[in-house]
């Protein structure tokens, strides 16, 4: 990086206009000349001593490199707290000075909003505009921030819009037909399209965008008439399913999330469908109906994988502790969970259009990414989307101390263990974020913390309104916040005054998620950027992981080595076993995704007859 420290001391003290001066001629020449590595490290050169004056914050050597691995088209690895969103800005600034589209993509509507707002004085002092696409925005809207030079998004609102740009395009979507089109005086079919094509992407957080959202294709979806029969077969299916005996009728599997039913079961499913409508008489689509009932009754539940909000069943995502309010589940999964919870039934859904992640990024001409947890993924990153990681050094030191884990028998153990450790932490001045995997879960710490006298803030899918503000007071002295996942990645806790003479901010993670990435990412919450810092694991072998890879039955076995005082088990065999199972689940869900790629090449392979699009 020498070479733009070179070129940095040249632009130093250059005034004002003379440096606009420059950024012009710079442009020029990337848009006539291309994007070669010199112009780049003259753009990135630029840009640093741009952001020195607009934002007063100067690029470290570290954002350096880790700018020049994204420009390069690789993912690069930045531990929590050493400025991803600064550093996206000199790949993405020095591509559209070229003339580029850029799209920089983050998991959640939060995250765009904020980094575009934050880094717009600096794209808008290069020349640059800047749009956002979040929920809720209209076409017109849409298109208008796609138009700009750069654009902050999410994967789902890209992806999605996408596949209806496509649907819109129909089946002549090749440049011949283009052309043709334009020929013929029929371009003006382009004015309904919403982006300008896939250039360059840049994805944050890409180890979530790129693995873990990939195990589920999207699909582009529209209402049927509310008037569809089936409706009236997912309540009949649940009123059956409750007729059955679990372990006798059906076997419950909670870590494939599966039902299946046994010989007793079909035919206990036979003979109480004599006397009903025709369509219950076919064993093959009655078995799936039932199966599927009993897997909305007994392995979805409430404020873990979906909240309840005026009469509307929300999804949850697991990994990242928020909703999803514009996704809804299939086969009819949705429709008989909202029955469950006597709320409005909405309609069933067709599909229109449907790709995986892997198949939609494939289509740009170059994409890279950045985040803290990616060299576990190296080998999948590479073979699926042919990226490279690269691991960029820590600007400071980090001052991270790790607390031995602890693992208690029970939940309620645990839970006490969190809520003691917290208060006594809170006492002595230092702020603690308490992290959680469900909904439920953080609602019971916090009104332990409650019934405790101190004071809490609570940051979960139902109580997001206020997530900025939340989380600006996270750092503050003695103050306790209780989150989920939405805590997690992207979130920049800032201590408040005195709290880093005092050891930092303090992260108590109360169980362990299916990903050691996912616990790295809220765990490093704490000591960024060289600040003191430090966190502890605190759980139990009743949470969900280990009772659903092992089994209840061995979960009484390992209960024989808790020492039955504290209740606590030895942490060197509470450590190999919660490892083991977050391996097992982590190989799961790569073989999900496999699984999502091979069927998208297979419905790519049949569809290439019928000249549709996706």
């Amino acid at each position: 990086m020498s070479n733009i420290e070179q070129r940095g001391l040249l632009l130093q003290g250059m005034p004002a206009e003379g440096l606009q001066q420059h950024i012009s001629n710079l442009r020029n020449r990337l848009v006539y000349s291309g994007c070669n590595d010199n112009l780049a490290i003259e753009a990135f050169a630029t840009v640093r001593e741009l952001s020195d004056r607009i934002l007063g914050m100067r690029h470290f050597e570290s954002q350096l490199l880790g700018g020049w691995a994204m420009y390069q088209g690789k993912i690069a690895e930045m531990q929590t707290g050493e400025g991803k969103t600064l550093t996206a800005v000199l790949p993405a600034a020095t591509a559209a000075m070229a003339g580029i589209p850029v799209h920089v993509i983050t998991v959640n509507d939060y995250l765009a909003t904020r980094d575009a707002g934050l880094m717009r004085p600096l794209y808008e002092s290069l020349g640059l505009s800047v749009g956002v696409v979040t929920e809720g925005l209209d076409f017109k809207s849409r298109r208008a921030a796609y138009c700009c030079d750069i654009t902050y998004t999410t994967n789902k609102q890209i992806c999605f819009d996408y596949l209806r740009d496509r649907i819109e395009r129909g089946s002549n979507t090749g440049k011949l037909n283009l052309k043709l089109a334009c020929l013929r005086g029929e371009a003006s079919k382009n004015v309904n399209l919403m982006l300008r094509g896939l250039c360059f992407a840049i994805i944050d957080e890409a180890d979530s965008v790129l693995i873990d959202d990939a195990g589920t294709p999207l699909i582009l979806s529209r209402a049927v008439e509310k008037d569809d029969p089936m409706l009236t077969m997912y309540r009949q299916a649940l009123v059956l399913g409750n007729e059955l005996l679990p372990g006798k009728d059906y076997v419950l599997c909670e870590s494939k999330r599966t039902v299946a039913l046994t010989p007793k079961g079909h035919l206990c499913l036979e003979r109480c469908a004599i006397g009903m409508d025709e369509a219950w008489h076919m064993p093959r689509r009655r078995n799936e109906l039932v199966e599927q009932a009993l897997v909305a009754e007994h392995l979805f539940k409430r404020d873990r994988d979906y909240v309840v909000h005026k009469k509307k069943v929300q999804i949850v995502d697991g990994n990242t502790g928020r909703l999803m309010a514009d996704r809804s589940w299939g086969r009819g999964l949705h429709q008989m969970i909202e029955i469950k919870e006597q709320c409005t039934l909405s309609a069933n859904n067709e599909t229109l259009a449907r790709i995986s992640y892997q198949r939609f990024f494939h289509r740009y001409l170059k994409i890279s990414g950045m985040t803290g947890t990616a060299c576990e993924l190296k080998r999948e990153l590479r073979k699926v989307y042919g990226l490279g990681v690269v691991r960029i050094p820590t600007h400071r030191a980090c001052r991270r101390i790790a607390i031995p884990e602890k693992i208690y028998l029970s939940v309620g153990h645990a839970h006490a263990a969190v809520v003691a450790s917290a208060l006594a932490l809170s006492a002595l001045g230092r702020p603690v974020l308490i992290g959680t995997k469900s909904v439920l879960q953080s609602e019971l710490i916090a009104q332990r913390l409650l019934e405790a006298g101190t004071e809490v803030q609570v940051l979960n899918a139902q109580q997001d309104v206020d997530e900025a503000n939340v989380i600006a007071q996270a750092g503050n002295a003695g103050l306790i916040t209780v989150a989920t996942n939405m805590a997690g990645r992207g979130t920049d806790i800032h201590l408040g005054g005195g709290v880093a003479a005092i050891g930092g901010l303090h992260v108590i993670l109360t169980e362990r998620n299916d990903a050691k990435r996912i616990d790295r990412q809220l765990l490093g919450r704490c000591a960024r950027q060289g600040d003191a810092g430090s966190y502890q694991i605190i759980s139990s072998l009743e949470d969900e992981l280990p009772r659903q890879i092992y089994g209840e039955s061995f979960i009484i076995l390992l209960s024989v080595f808790v020492h039955r005082k504290s209740n606590l088990l030895p942490c060197w065999i509470g450590s190999r076993v919660f490892n083991f199972a977050q391996r097992r689940r982590e190989q799961t869900s790569e073989r999900a995704r496999r699984f999502v790629e091979r069927e998208d090449e297979r419905l790519s392979t049949i569809l290439s007859f019928s000249g549709e699009p996706e």
